[in-house]
């Protein structure tokens, strides 16, 4: 379906999406298509993918575990043309006992966050060379999010919803903060973030907001299918009036649903101390 916004020419543009075998992963990567971008996406599932994806011709499905810090290098070794576009979309959400990833990190603070920091890092090379805009799909639960810096993994407390939005709360910061210093060393890539407002996807299927999300989506209220609650991150991937720095998410009642917008950055997100210590921890845990 082609909802009301315009997506340039991409022909000739290498994307990566990341979670694109379902929800807005897989909205993101179909628009990105359809506009001419040839993609490279990492997939945990090779099988499914295929299958949820078929409709898309002009990409290559490479197998990785976004929670495994050594798929992500893996796959990011195998990049080997210019990068221009990455869109950071992979995620879980508040599973409801604490688990940990084969690297033994929190798993929503691993694939959410740490993951996404992983593939810039690998991807650095390709991405200067293509000048690349990368875009980070966070959460408005980012604004109710703090960093737990001594207990970063949740080992001594969990609370699913704390610890999402604690992730997103990591990546949201990150995004700023590579777009900062990709400016002050002359890098050449813009790096900005966005948010669905409230977007009825498979990522709530193991919490409880599901079934309020599902009756919500039946009514028609303040809830986006998945190709609507794409919409700010593919602005602020493809349009030329996305900045850098910038910030973007639907334009409707508390930013739950409608076109994309640019909006104020959350409090949480504004201290440039916190996104500097975000980066230096993410650089230790990635070795």
């Amino acid at each position: 379906m082609t909802l009301d916004l315009t997506v340039p020419d991409l022909t000739g543009r290498l994307a990566i999406v990341t979670g694109a075998s379902d929800g807005l992963g897989r909205a993101l990567a179909g628009r990105l298509a359809a506009a001419g971008a040839e993609l490279v996406l990492p997939v945990r599932d090779l099988a499914k993918a295929g299958r949820t994806l078929a409709h898309i011709h002009a990409k290559t499905l490479r197998r990785a575990d976004l929670a495994s810090l050594d798929d992500v290098q893996a796959f990011a070794e195998r990049v080997d043309r210019p990068v221009h576009l990455l869109v950071n979309n992979a995620g879980v959400m508040a599973p409801p006992a604490r688990q940990i990833s084969r690297d033994g990190l929190e798993l929503q603070f691993a694939t959410n966050h740490l993951s996404h920091f992983a593939l810039v890092h690998h991807l650095l090379p390709r991405l200067r060379e293509g000048r690349a805009r990368v875009t980070s799909v966070v959460s408005f639960g980012a604004r109710d999010g703090r960093i737990a810096w001594d207990d970063l993994q949740s080992e001594r407390a969990y609370r699913p919803m704390r610890a999402y939005n604690q992730s997103k709360l990591a990546q949201l910061l990150f995004a700023l903060e590579l777009d900062r210093r990709s400016t002050g060393n002359g890098w050449g890539i813009t790096s900005n973030a966005a948010h669905p407002g409230l977007a009825s996807t498979n990522l709530q299927a193991a919490t409880p907001l599901d079934r309020w999300f599902k009756r919500l989506s039946r009514a028609g209220i303040l809830v986006q299918t998945a190709d609507r609650g794409a919409r700010p991150a593919l602005y602020a991937a493809t349009s030329p009036d996305a900045r850098g720095g910038g910030f973007y998410g639907p334009g409707g009642p508390a930013h739950l649903a409608g076109a994309p917008v640019e909006q104020r950055l959350y409090r949480s997100a504004r201290d440039l101390r916190d996104a500097e210590q975000v980066w230096a921890v993410s650089e230790k845990l990635i070795g």
